[in-house]
């Protein structure tokens, strides 16, 4: 990936993030600079496991500047994607990524937050039973119990801003999905209990698939996938390694870096 940097609007005379190649030049995105909350690995893999079909409404919740949505748009052209996103000005990056990758006429951003009240989700067009695919990178910690970062925007992607947060986070996914749909998730392995009791009751066929940097190292991520008022068994995958001994990606993790999947 690029380094970031800006480039100045010629027709607005304001400064924009320069357009970064990514997924191997499948697509171009503008996202802020560094220190601000960037898609990155997690991103690839979330993309990666999407398991997309055609003709599918698909949601990427809490999609920043859009990277899975529109990794996924990218790679299966019958599908439909939402942007969920409350944040203002990743949101107008988002619209602005997907209008640079020629795929605004199947995408749509959404500015809402997930665990704000459902009367407000649904007057922005969130709307229960509606999606059959939700992808989501949720924040990783929960209000009170990480050491917030100083960049503002940063801190909000990162951390719930109340105790519960992932729990209420989870539930909207449960509400957007229509019985049967698929949720995929990605977040640190240390939250996997969490992630469980949450999705407990709410979704069945789960798979979790842990993450680790190098084959010999604990996981560091978790990958989560369920199905919506599924009563099928758990199953545990096998683990999904990042990096060989000479410190590079593995094969497998360096084509889903070029828009391959898991």
């Amino acid at each position: 990936m690029s380094e970031a940097g800006e480039a100045v609007n010629s027709e607005a005379g304001e400064a924009r993030p320069v357009a970064e190649s990514w997924l191997g030049g499948r697509l171009t995105l503008r996202q802020p600079p560094r220190g601000a909350h960037r898609a990155g690995t997690d991103a690839v893999l979330l993309a990666a496991a999407a398991g997309a079909r055609a003709g599918e409404t698909i949601c990427d919740l809490g999609a920043g500047t859009g990277a899975v949505g529109l990794a996924v748009a990218r790679a299966c052209p019958e599908v439909r994607v939402m942007l969920v996103e409350r944040d203002p000005e990743a949101a107008a990056l988002a619209r602005l990524n997907a209008e640079e990758n020629g795929l605004a006429d199947r995408v749509r951003v959404i500015e809402a937050d997930v665990t704000g009240p459902g009367r407000a989700r649904r007057a922005a067009g969130l709307l229960p039973d509606s999606v059959d695919l939700l992808l989501t990178n949720p924040p990783f910690f929960e209000a009170g119990r990480h050491r917030a970062s100083p960049v503002a925007v940063r801190a909000a992607a990162h951390g719930f801003p109340e105790p519960g947060g992932l729990e209420a986070w989870l539930r909207t996914c449960a509400d957007l999905l229509r019985p049967g749909g698929r949720l995929v998730l990605i977040h640190r392995a240390d939250a996997l209990p969490a992630c469980l009791d949450a999705l407990a009751g709410r979704f069945g066929g789960l798979t979790v698939t842990a993450v680790q940097a190098r084959a010999e190292t604990a996981a560091i991520r978790v990958l989560v996938a369920g199905v919506r008022g599924s009563r099928a068994p758990f199953t545990l995958a096998p683990a999904l390694v990042l990096h060989g001994p000479d410190g590079r990606f593995t094969q497998r993790v360096e084509a889903m870096h070029r828009g391959g999947t898991v």
